[in-house]
């Protein structure tokens, strides 16, 4: 074999110049992840617009964090990247923050029907003050009982307060689902709960999601076994599910 062809297979030179490398901003992945979850916001949505406010701080933390990292990254571009990712973040959070904030008021603007008044399992909770006087029901829950006028309140059916799943038209309405279990009754005070009798005709199914009742708020007397002073009634005329 000739020299000539020797040298065509000589391996080549080593660059003298060093690999560059730059790190992810770990800003941008973070700011990439909290805009994932953002989503939830927009889930939460429909159920209460309480709760997506509380949700809200999410989807602003995607922003803030990625804007930090857009920033870092422009300052010292030869140490991070990650720009792409950090826009995402950004993108996710706001577009999921202006949707579900946005979906969430217009449901809270338009649930409740004409001639009905919103109320909660939130007020149906007596305050400090309420103790300390001895009133075990909230003077503006107790005006809505004392008038008869009808009330908007949601909740979720409690699965063992019903026999059969079709065709309810008497059942233990709950503040929460509480979906890994539902525990004790007899330790579910008595302002989360709302026993719900449906008017002559009007009927359900059940399912785990959130349920809308209006109808005219009652007291009844509690269970003393289990120290209940009360029980709330509602007479409903109107369900959705």
């Amino acid at each position: 074999m000739s020299a000539t062809t020797m040298t065509q297979f000589e391996a080549p030179a080593e660059a003298d110049e060093p690999l560059e490398y730059r790190s992810v901003h770990t800003f941008a992945v973070l700011g990439l992840l909290l805009g994932l979850l953002s989503v939830v916001v927009v889930f939460m949505a429909r159920i209460s617009f309480e709760s997506t406010m509380v949700l809200a701080p999410i989807p602003i933390a995607g922003i803030i964090v990625s804007l930090i990292a857009l920033r870092g990254i422009r300052a010292t571009p030869d140490l991070y990247t990650g720009k792409p990712l950090a826009q995402a973040g950004a993108a996710l959070s706001a577009l999921f923050l202006v949707t579900g904030v946005g979906f969430a008021g217009y449901v809270y603007a338009t649930e409740v029907p004409d001639g009905y008044t919103r109320t909660s399992f939130l007020e149906m909770k007596p305050s400090e003050a309420d103790t300390v006087n001895g009133d075990i029901i909230p003077p503006e829950v107790a005006e809505f009982i004392k008038s008869g006028e009808p009330v908007f309140i949601k909740g979720y059916i409690r699965p063992d307060s019903i026999k059969f799943k079709q065709n309810l038209n008497n059942f233990l309405l709950v503040r929460d689902n509480q979906q890994c279990c539902f525990g004790d009754l007899s330790k579910v005070m008595y302002f989360d709960q709302v026993q719900v009798k449906l008017g002559t005709g009007l009927t359900t199914d059940y399912h785990s999601g959130l349920f809308r009742l209006g109808g005219k708020l009652k007291v009844a007397p509690g269970d003393p076994r289990v120290g209940t002073p009360l029980t709330y009634e509602l007479v409903a005329d109107y369900v959705k599910p």
